[in-house]
């Protein structure tokens, strides 16, 4: 997949993301990626294509949620891999360290997981987009230990100020059994 512009808008009301959904989808060419109820009664909308359009869309989405919005991001250039990690569907074969990011916020750990494998030679196992966490979500990383430990930085520096990062943890080699049940 070419690199394209994504935009998402996290809110606190499923009816008003159906709407926002609807306004995003009808403002600008953009492709739906994925609008769906997510834990803790929340919704996320997800869009891409060219900058110009995901940012119209974006700015008419956040004006229709307005106090329902928890969170958003317009991320430019997205990262190919960001899209099969949201849908668990990469081949990853093997894990050598692990990485684990922690977030309050769908958008965060999006913009976490982009941010990370810009910054160093590392892959993204999954983003899991709060179903069943609580409204939580969390990204898997690997590659070598320093790579590793430069993609968590990167990915923790986005976010930085926002208060969404809960926890992050590094784990240079681990347990085989553990590798098999994340992949």
């Amino acid at each position: 997949m070419d690199l394209r512009a994504i935009a998402m808008i996290e809110l606190n009301s499923i009816a008003k993301g159906v709407e926002t959904a609807d306004v995003m989808l009808k403002i600008a060419d953009v492709d739906l990626i994925m609008a769906q109820p997510i834990c803790a009664g929340k919704y996320m909308v997800l869009v891409s294509g060219d900058v110009d359009s995901v940012e119209r869309a974006s700015q008419a989405g956040k004006e229709n949620a307005a106090e329902f919005m928890v969170d958003n991001f317009v991320i430019p250039n997205v990262h190919a891999s960001v899209f099969p990690a949201l849908t668990a569907t990469t081949r990853i074969q093997n894990i050598d360290s692990l990485a684990v990011i922690e977030t309050f916020s769908v958008a965060s750990a999006i913009m976490a997981a982009d941010a990370a494998v810009k910054a160093a030679e590392v892959d993204i196992i999954e983003i899991r987009c709060a179903t069943g966490l609580g409204g939580k979500s969390f990204l898997y990383l690997t590659g070598d230990v320093s790579s590793i430990q430069s993609a968590v930085e990167a990915g923790i520096d986005v976010l930085r100020g926002s208060g969404l990062v809960l926890s992050h943890v590094i784990i240079p080699s681990p347990s085989q059994d553990l590798r098999r049940c994340i992949l």
